[in-house]
């Protein structure tokens, strides 16, 4: 196969190091989302004049809620013999192995924890707008994915393939660009809804509008994704589809149960 006609992507994961100490790409990626985030639901709190005092304690939550929940989500549904068996390397976060569909359910956990410690925050209001910080948090964990040349694309032949030569030398489709996309797109279209229609909105539609996206491009994006463990060459659907269905059914019904609301108001 000619591959000459490729983008080549050789980058490697380091971004740089001093005294001894690496920092990576997907870090500062990670690190971004979050410092964004934070200024993003600063300026949220700000303009529906909730408390900043308890600002700090979200983010906290968030990344406690996020990294043990997508850690112990890659433990239970991708290796849970491993693991059980070997219950001490959970803790092991460094050496990789994290589920974003874990992350996911770590976040509502402690959001909704969060949010009951918090007498002027309703769970619903929080997670509506957190839609905001979540998408575009996405969008810089898969541009970090991309940078590390990891969650990588079946071979293809397509004019935007992407050879990621610390891989191998076959030009393949760029999986985490797609989703980065979307998750990038999805941004601007509930910082708009948020924007200009926040009034209109029913509590749980931006969530199960952000669940829907997410999830669904992430089923179908599956299909030209290399699979991510041995076992999964013999699924029908990959740990990651068959994980996503049920999050896109409850965005559908966080949308109609918005819907609803709506309807009995008028």
């Amino acid at each position: 196969m000619d591959t000459t006609n490729y983008f080549y992507w050789n980058t490697s994961p380091e971004m740089f190091s001093f005294w001894g100490l690496s920092v990576g790409w997907y870090g500062v990626f990670f690190a971004s989302g979050f410092f964004l985030g934070f200024h993003i639901m600063r300026w949220i709190y700000s303009r529906e004049g909730k408390s900043l005092a308890t600002l700090d304690s979200i983010f906290i939550y968030m990344v406690l809620g996020a990294v043990l929940g997508a850690r112990l989500g890659h433990c239970l549904f991708y290796e849970p013999a491993y693991y059980l068996a070997n219950p001490l390397e959970v803790l092991k976060i460094w050496e990789g192995g994290l589920a974003s569909h874990g992350g996911v359910a770590g976040m509502l956990i402690a959001m909704y924890v969060y949010a009951k410690q918090t007498s002027d925050i309703n769970f619903f209001w929080l997670l509506d707008r957190m839609t905001i910080v979540i998408s575009l948090g996405s969008f810089f964990i898969r541009s970090g994915n991309f940078f590390n040349s990891e969650i990588i694309g079946i071979p293809t032949t397509v004019p935007w393939a992407v050879v990621f030569s610390r891989v191998d030398q076959l030009p393949r489709h760029p999986a985490q660009l797609y989703e980065a996309l979307v998750y990038l797109l999805l941004f601007i279209l509930l910082s708009f809804l948020y924007i200009k229609h926040r009034e209109k909105l029913k509590p749980g539609f931006m969530m199960g509008l952000l669940m829907i996206v997410i999830f669904g491009s992430r089923f179908f994006i599956e299909f030209i994704k290399i699979p991510q463990e041995a076992f999964e060459p013999i699924l029908t659907l990959n740990m990651g589809q068959w994980l996503s269905v049920p999050i896109v059914m409850l965005g559908a019904y966080l949308i109609y149960s918005s819907r609803v609301k709506f309807k009995n108001e008028l």
